[in-house]
């Protein structure tokens, strides 16, 4: 997976302190480079239903740690949706 070769640098990017590797902020922005590559896989093998599970399940979950974020911290959310280029 391609991922595995950006995680540290989005790690880097969104962490809130220097050993942070799993708050809401840096689970959301992951989650999305994961979406984001396997959207772009799925376009091509329009027939890879097994891997389109898996990204409803990923939508799903960074769907409730983007609410979980709403409830708690409601300007880093709106900077995450904004950073992350979730809303139009």
């Amino acid at each position: 997976m391609t991922t595995a070769v950006v995680k540290p640098a989005i790690i880097a990017e969104y962490k809130t302190h220097a050993k942070d590797t799993g708050s809401s902020e840096v689970q959301i922005a992951l989650l999305t480079a994961r979406i984001n590559h396997l959207t772009e896989h799925l376009r091509e093998h329009r027939k890879d239903f097994h891997s389109r599970r898996g990204l409803l399940q990923m939508a799903s979950r960074r769907r409730k740690l983007l609410d979980y974020l709403k409830a708690h911290n409601l300007p880093k959310y709106s900077e995450m949706l904004h950073k992350l280029n979730l809303r139009k």
